[in-house]
């Protein structure tokens, strides 16, 4: 049976690397902020997703009476 193991860093983290790159180099005048999106989006999104589950979830549990 094969061993179906990824290795590497990935899209976001080679487009990390690459923003990085070229926010060092000069080549983009972005704020560090978008530079390391890649790195911090995904997460944000993520769990901004939870977030938005969570929500709907109480909401439809609520029943009113408090």
């Amino acid at each position: 049976m094969a061993n179906n193991r990824s290795a590497g860093i990935g899209f976001w983290g080679a487009l990390a690397l690459m923003f990085i790159g070229f926010k060092l180099t000069g080549y983009i005048d972005w704020s560090w902020w978008w530079v390391l999106a890649p790195i911090w989006g995904p997460i944000a999104l993520a769990l901004a997703i939870m977030l938005l589950f969570i929500t709907w979830a109480s909401v439809l549990d609520w029943d009113g009476e408090r």
